[in-house]
């Protein structure tokens, strides 16, 4: 990549903050329309959770794949297809006759989104050379997740107070023209210079088994947990798990390096990842519906309600930043963990929200989910932060190092890993390796 002026590179990063926003805006802006979509399309609670859900399951098996593919045929091409499909995917939301439709267009959007998040961190990591201006572009990064979380809920309101559940999604389309726009004009091609193989395969038993516990979670309360057809979706996750872990052990070039998960840091650091948005999800969910259905409150109101804790998150996220690069993840990690506890708890066991009781006594489990998220927050943030773990870290890194050594031929191929390519689009969306970093 040529060396781009500052105003160049902080240019480069307003574009791709722009796709980061578009993407957590529009998760935000869904749940406060939750309601109106439900009344407007006749549909259930889970038919609720799929529009969510779908558009997570289908982001979350295609991370990969986008990322070594953004690496093998350039960040930019991949990128500007993603914003396209997301802008697209958005356009047949806001025009989806049923939930079906629905359902199937947010898979549309997730596609994209797939192509933009992990690429857009690759090319700021490439852009901003420098490590300390790196920190502070991805420190820009991170911050607009709280930005569209504070303006989320607003926003999501405000559209379907004043015109209709439609119009969250037409906001996708300017912002994704636009940032189009700019990235043709202004973000420079780049490649990884050892991009990784793909691994069909091991794509395939991901979706496998991400699609079929996601279907078994959602259907199980209304099938029944003992239902056949959750028992088989069930027995077909856990088979898809094994044979990834079985055949994924055995590539040279996997899809999931599995040698990374003897790092404690790292372990720690996914399962604390998927905690953290579990909670939140499950939150914005469980909340939206109760100030709508339950308090009957308007969109607007509802987003309004939630405003404390978009400010919360507006303005810790980057003391939380500063206080990691201080003194280490501990603190900050188990802050969280005591403050998610706390609160799940609070609306759990002391019906904190306490309007109508039959909505208190359905939702309860959801908030013990919660606090058990934040549960778990707490013990890998003094767990995976200590002495223990960073050794863990650091015997995992000699032994890739050692690996990479090895002559062609000589290393067998479950230890063998792919040839290194820094700030590649995968890596980018993996888990962060290392807490103390």
């Amino acid at each position: 990549m040529p060396q781009l002026s500052h105003r160049r590179r902080l240019l480069v990063l307003a574009i791709c903050c722009m796709s980061l926003l578009i993407v957590s805006l529009d998760n935000t802006v869904l749940n406060v329309a939750l309601p109106s979509m439900q009344k407007d399309l006749d549909t259930t609670l889970s038919g609720m959770q799929w529009t969510i859900d779908a558009y997570t399951l289908v982001l979350a098996s295609l991370l990969m794949l986008a990322g070594s593919t953004a690496d093998r045929l350039g960040r930019r091409r991949v990128f500007q297809a993603g914003l396209v499909v997301f802008a697209l995917g958005s356009l047949l939301c806001s025009l989806a006759p049923n939930l079906e439709c629905l359902v199937a267009f947010r898979m549309v959007q997730a596609v994209g989104g797939s192509m933009l998040n992990p690429v857009a961190m690759s090319i700021i990591t490439n852009t901003f050379t420098d490590p300390k201006e790196r920190a502070r572009a991805i420190g820009v990064w991170g911050g607009v997740v709280g930005i569209s979380m504070a303006a989320g809920p607003i926003v999501g309101g405000l559209l379907v107070q004043s015109v209709d559940w439609r119009a969250i999604f037409w906001i996708n389309v300017p912002i994704g023209a636009l940032a189009l726009f700019l990235t043709v004009r202004y973000v420079p091609e780049s490649r990884a210079p050892h991009p990784r193989r793909v691994d069909p395969v091991g794509q395939l038993l991901v979706i496998a088994l991400l699609g079929t516990l996601t279907y078994a979670i959602i259907e199980a309360p209304s099938a029944g947990w003992t239902s056949p057809l959750i028992l088989g979706f069930a027995a077909t996750a856990v088979a898809a798990l094994a044979g990834l872990l079985w055949y994924e052990r055995r590539r040279a070039e996997p899809l999931i390096d599995l040698r990374f998960f003897r790092s404690a840091p790292f372990s720690g650091a996914t399962v604390v990842a998927v905690c953290a948005f579990a909670a939140l999800g499950g939150f914005l969910f469980v909340n939206t519906l109760y100030l709508q259905d339950v308090r009957g409150l308007s969109a607007l109101d509802a987003g309004l309600y939630m405003l404390p804790m978009a400010g919360m998150t507006l303005v810790f996220a980057p003391l939380s930043g500063r206080l990691v690069g201080a003194v280490g993840a501990r603190l900050p990690l188990l802050l969280a963990g005591l403050a998610m506890v706390a609160s799940g708890v609070l609306f759990a066991a002391f019906e904190a929200e306490a309007s109508t009781p039959l909505f208190v006594e359905a939702s309860r489990p959801a908030w013990w989910i919660i606090a058990g998220c934040g549960a778990a927050v707490l013990l890998l943030g003094a767990l995976t932060t200590g002495h223990w773990a960073r050794e863990t870290a650091r015997r995992t890194a000699e032994r890739l190092e050692s690996a990479q050594d090895e002559p062609d031929g000589q290393a067998p191929p479950s230890s063998r890993p792919a040839a290194p390519h820094g700030g590649s689009s995968q890596a980018a969306a993996r888990p962060y390796c290392c807490w103390e970093h």
